[in-house]
């Protein structure tokens, strides 16, 4: 069997022993929802929205669906990046999870927040920063390293898609790659989006189409100031502690309680 040189399975007895939900039981229950293409289109609609929300967008997800059925006020920005990150999610169903494919997506996903077309679906070849209230309160991983940890990366999750894991490992793992994927930060925007399309990305790989309609950024938006404290598990790249990481992880399973 081949080992995880970079995905740290180092907390799974801590996280385990700390979730409080059977992850099976509630996950079973989405079984109900059936899988043609209205309801995908639905819960791709409810993640993307709430995926942008994330990021700042105005629209919420009552107003992106009148607008969407209505034909009106869906020509601005704001519309265009949730339809352009609907589209992500609809091309990752349909594909394997790998690191072109992944690149594909942020291609999709990035039409519109990133002008420069050479940064989508594109590693940054710059420096980048994260800052709240105008303070510098992260650095991502130093623009010469960025490609090599990335593929260091998919690496551990091509490993991780084809090892027989339980539903509660599929579960710590989806969230610690959400996770990693954000310190390292490879992108020239839309990194947050992409962490939680891939966090999704993994569970549909590892539990089938039904993941898809776990509301995760639904449940990440609601808890945003949690969210924002909880990944925040160092100042910079070179100084993350991810002993810090159990209260991330523990946030996805919940999104399993949202109705």
């Amino acid at each position: 069997m081949k080992r995880l040189s970079f995905v740290s399975s180092k907390y799974f007895e801590k996280y385990n022993s700390k979730q409080p939900i059977t992850l099976i039981k509630h996950f079973n229950k989405l079984k109900a929802i059936g899988r043609n293409s209205e309801n995908f289109n639905f819960y791709f609609s409810n993640s993307a929205v709430y995926s942008s929300m994330i990021e700042g967008n105005v629209i919420d997800f009552d107003s992106y669906l009148r607008y969407s059925y209505s034909g009106m006020n869906n020509t601005g920005k704001s519309f265009k990046e949730i339809e352009d990150l609907k589209k992500a999610y609809s091309f990752a169903k349909e594909h394997e999870l790998n690191l072109k494919n992944f690149l594909k997506c942020h291609e999709i996903l990035s039409e519109t927040i990133i002008e420069d077309k050479k940064y989508r679906g594109s590693f940054r070849d710059k420096d980048v920063y994260v800052f709240s209230s105008g303070k510098k309160i992260f650095t991502g991983a130093g623009k010469e390293i960025v490609k090599t940890e990335v593929e260091r990366l998919f690496d551990d999750i091509g490993i991780l898609v084809n090892r027989d894991l339980t539903i509660n490992q599929v579960f710590y793992y989806a969230s610690m790659l959400h996770l990693i994927f954000v310190q390292i930060h490879p992108l020239a925007d839309g990194n947050g989006r992409c962490s939680r399309l891939l966090e999704k990305w993994f569970l549909s790989e590892k539990l089938g189409a039904n993941a898809w309609f776990i509301q995760s950024e639904r449940l990440y938006q609601k808890r945003k100031t949690s969210y924002y404290k909880n990944v925040h598990i160092g100042d910079s790249y070179n100084n993350i502690n991810y002993d810090y990481s159990i209260p991330f992880l523990l946030m996805l399973p919940m999104a399993l309680r949202l109705k």
